[in-house]
């Protein structure tokens, strides 16, 4: 069987993690975060754990070499032997150029990214309509696509909803403007190097999932012929 190595691109709210979650069931594959893997490293004491939080601590962006070491000892480890599924790496063109080398020297090679489109108004509309549950950030509604029954209250523990910092629109333009400058290049990149795959992230999840798991599934049956 030939090993899945996967790539999730998009802009932030397109739905990556949602559909991550779904091939790391459907392909048994492990879903690595950049996010996570910096919590563990830290939380382990490692190395690059050590070195990532005096950045951290100090209010500073990790280093593109020490998220990239951690990365690339993470997708060495067994449990990634027969693939995996990358979620927030790489982020700009340094960091897949680093990513292609740590392959080559395993004697691996990328399968495919996977870009999820959604267009920037779309974005705006999905998070800075979010509405969480104070008591139970589980409980999350959205204004236009999934209202509570009382505006501004919790359907399940009548607890007050609020809008989380991060969903206010100032806030996602900026992250936006962000993605397009660091990691949209990564389109091009991934484009010119034959492993771009697209995919509409205007439909619903379930329809997006069916045609990512069709073409993950497609991909690895043309690999093994």
């Amino acid at each position: 069987m030939s090993e899945l190595n996967l790539i999730m691109l998009g802009p932030p709210g397109a739905g990556k993690g949602t559909q991550a979650e779904r091939l790391r069931t459907d392909f048994n594959l492990p879903h690595i975060s950049t996010g996570d893997i910096l919590r563990a490293e830290v939380a382990d004491g490692t190395e690059l754990g050590r070195k990532a939080s005096e950045f951290m601590n100090a209010g500073k962006l990790v280093p593109d070499e020490v998220i990239v070491g951690m990365i690339t000892g993470r997708v060495a480890e067994g449990d990634a032997r027969d693939g995996f599924l990358l979620d927030g790496f790489p982020r700009n063109e340094a960091q897949a150029e680093a990513l292609d080398a740590a392959l080559l020297e395993l004697d691996r090679h990328l399968t495919a990214t996977l870009l999820i489109e959604v267009p920037d108004d779309d974005i705006v509309r999905r998070l800075a309509g979010r509405r969480v549950c104070v008591k139970n950030a589980a409980h999350i509604y959205h204004v236009d696509f999934d209202p509570p029954k009382h505006e501004g209250v919790c359907d399940q523990d009548g607890s007050r909803l609020e809008q989380r910092a991060d969903d206010r629109e100032d806030v996602i333009r900026t992250r936006l403007e962000v993605y397009h400058e660091q990691t949209e290049p990564l389109i091009a990149y991934y484009d010119r190097a034959g492993t771009l795959r697209r995919f509409d992230g205007l439909r619903s999840p379930d329809e997006v999932h069916a045609h990512i798991r069709a073409t993950v599934a497609t991909l690895r049956l043309e690999e093994n012929l």
